[in-house]
């Protein structure tokens, strides 16, 4: 008589659905604040530990996840991400990441500082592009804005916690910026385990499911070849990159040296410009709840994008032109929160998933932050530099110019996609036929 052995089975892993995968996704967002803010606030205790001069700064902040590393890493994982999945980008970039955060957090020279930033900088500019094609892909066509959002929030959540945590370490000198980027590696790797349940994008396994059927070729450059084919998409992206990068230009430079814009309106103390930028992104993570979120699919996305981008405005123009004092001070810190969280980097995240074809929307993305962080990386080689040579007031009229100009494309330009299904918006964009074909 002969006896079976049964081998018991692994349980399928279970996959996170809904909000949970969107907070999963949008933590991509986080990582790459963090990665900025940490790096903000460390860059002169690294300077005076290290002994490197200004124009290095302004070269380890250009390579940084602010500039050329981000953009890097989009260049990389926007085509990949249309090529084998989004879930692909979410099966390594942390890793990445995390190796970056562990080489800052025993960095020794200029040498491993630099390495770590990179690395930092192309994972997430590889995740963030990712984050926002799924987030939209997988949200429900009238809730859309609120799940874009969800991305918005956790980029402005990390910042608060960034700053607050630069405040609590400020006594240990560099060994309290090695513990911020201690807390990076550590939220990234409970990041991604949590992922490893995530889903593929629905839209993206169809799209995969018919390019198979009917025997299209795919390669790594198929979704940059698709964007670039189609005229239509020169327009979506001239639109974007004005919304977006103008602003981000600003924003990116904000983000690293914004400490020492506070320095040139007269507060010196590192811990009262820590103290104004836990407020500048708290309010950033309020607004992006209570304003965006709540309301981005209930009313004009246009004026709901005014409000925002003319309150940036403002806030540059009191900081820039008002007498200095504790008024302009508050008043930045409020207005450029504010907008911050209802402007345009949680828009861009939303049009950028409606305006492009599923078939190269990560492309696509990919395309606009490389850009993006490109023209950051420009202006970040030059602008301390700038900042010590021509005064606050004349680095402000670029900073004011530049968020104007994002004004007026923004409001102007706004396209009329609320409430629509992306396919929906496919069709009326590129034409029933070619959408069916997938464009």
């Amino acid at each position: 008589m002969s006896t079976t052995t049964l081998t018991p089975q692994k349980k399928p892993r279970r996959s996170i659905s809904g909000w949970k995968a969107t907070a999963a996704v949008a933590m991509s967002n986080y990582m790459e604040a963090g990665a900025i803010i940490a790096l903000a606030t460390s860059l002169t205790l690294w300077q005076g530990a290290f002994g490197f001069d200004d124009a290095l700064v302004g070269v380890i902040a250009a390579v940084s996840a602010n500039a050329f590393g981000s953009a890097l890493g989009a260049a990389i994982g926007g085509p990949l991400c249309d090529r084998l999945g989004r879930k692909f980008i979410y099966t390594y970039d942390l890793l990445v990441f995390m190796i970056g955060a562990l080489m800052l957090t025993f960095a020794s020279g200029v040498v491993p500082l630099m390495i770590g930033v990179i690395l930092m900088g192309i994972a997430v500019g590889a995740g963030v592009p990712a984050s926002w094609t799924y987030i939209a892909e997988e949200a429900p066509s009238e809730h859309r804005a609120a799940h874009v959002g969800a991305a918005q929030l956790a980029w402005s959540i990390g910042p608060a916690i960034g700053f607050a945590l630069a405040i609590l370490v400020a006594p240990l000198g560099v060994m309290g910026s090695r513990l911020i980027f201690l807390h990076l590696f550590i939220i990234a790797g409970i990041t991604w385990w949590v992922r490893r349940g995530l889903p593929e994008s629905k839209a993206w396994k169809n799209l995969r499911k018919e390019q198979v059927r009917i025997g299209t070729k795919i390669s790594f450059f198929s979704g940059i070849r698709g964007l670039f084919s189609n005229r239509k998409n020169f327009g979506a992206l001239a639109f974007l990159l004005g919304v977006y990068g103008l602003w981000n230009t600003v924003a990116g430079q904000s983000g690293i040296f914004q400490p020492r814009v506070y320095a040139a309106a007269g507060v010196e103390s590192a811990t009262h410009q820590n103290l104004l930028q836990v407020l500048v992104w708290t309010l950033t993570a309020l607004a992006t709840y209570f304003g965006f979120m709540r309301y981005g699919d209930k009313v004009s996305r246009r004026w709901l994008y005014f409000a925002g981008a003319l309150l940036g405005v403002s806030a540059w123009v009191v900081l820039i032109f008002a007498p200095p004092g504790a008024f302009s001070l508050f008043y930045f810190a409020v207005a450029w929160g504010v907008s911050a969280g209802l402007g345009a980097q949680a828009f861009y995240g939303l049009w950028a998933a409606e305006l492009f074809a599923t078939k190269y929307r990560a492309s696509a993305q990919g395309v606009l932050f490389m850009l993006a962080r490109v023209m950051v990386g420009l202006l970040s080689l030059v602008f301390p530099i700038m900042l010590n040579s021509i005064g606050l007031e004349k680095v402000g009229m670029i900073i004011i110019g530049l968020l104007v100009a994002a004004l007026l494309i923004g409001t102007i330009w706004a396209p009329d996609t609320q409430g629509k299904s992306l396919e929906d918006i496919e069709s009326q964009r590129y034409g029933a036929a070619r959408a069916a074909a997938k464009v």
